[in-house]
């Protein structure tokens, strides 16, 4: 069974670099805990009245991938994930975050949950760093996009509302519509959520970028 880990590089050197004098002084939270996600989606499906063959209808792919998914045998690549939460009603961060009772308005260094995106082995996904805390009625989310060489969002996605970036350090290129942006470190974007877009690091450096969306659907 596949679990869903933070890649090492990522371990190494993508959260270290969180701080802004480059320390670490703070360890990551277990970012090697292997986290599953299946029973979420499962359950999600369930409450929704779904059928597998219709949910796999709906995004796109096979039914023996939706049940790999939920049985926790392959980590869906971004795009699916993104496909899937918005069928099923709720967000990525729902899916990895443990159920928290009251209200959270900080999120530590080095504590803030980090969620493995799929990917092969030539292009190894995106890990997001979550910056604000999950939680019911929120308008707003964000993240660091951390992007290795050659990773991105490995197709373009769709859907309602608002999103806002910028990029703290590597090399992004961005494609809005059908037009291709090349950021560096120090470059921001903003763009409406319905327009086809798909992002991707072109570089050999990790990069990372401050992504925020509103309404919340990662």
């Amino acid at each position: 069974m596949k679990k869903l880990a933070l890649p090492p590089e990522i371990v190494s050197k993508g959260l270290a670099a969180s701080r802004p004098d480059g320390k670490a002084a703070v360890p990551a939270a277990s970012p090697t805990t292997p986290i599953e996600i299946g029973a979420k989606l499962r359950h999600a499906r369930l409450v929704k009245g779904l059928l597998l063959k219709e949910l796999a209808l709906r995004v796109g792919v096979s039914i023996s991938l939706i049940s790999k998914y939920e049985n926790d045998k392959l980590l869906p690549p971004l795009t699916v994930l993104h496909s899937l939460v918005t069928e099923l009603g709720t967000n990525i961060g729902a899916l990895f975050e443990p159920h928290v009772v009251g209200a959270s308005y900080i999120a530590r260094v080095g504590q803030r949950p980090c969620i493995a995106a799929g990917g092969n082995s030539d292009a190894a996904g995106v890990t997001l760093e979550r910056l604000v805390p999950h939680g019911k009625g929120q308008l707003l989310q964000g993240n660091i996009h951390i992007v290795a060489p050659g990773g991105g969002s490995m197709g373009p996605m769709q859907h309602d509302g608002d999103e806002f970036g910028y990029v703290l350090e590597g090399r992004v290129e961005l494609r809005i519509d059908a037009t291709l942006h090349e950021l560096g470190p120090g470059d921001s974007f903003t763009f409406p959520s319905h327009l086809p877009h798909t992002y991707r690091n072109p570089g050999n450096e990790l990069a990372r970028v401050i992504w925020i969306n509103t309404p919340p659907t990662f």
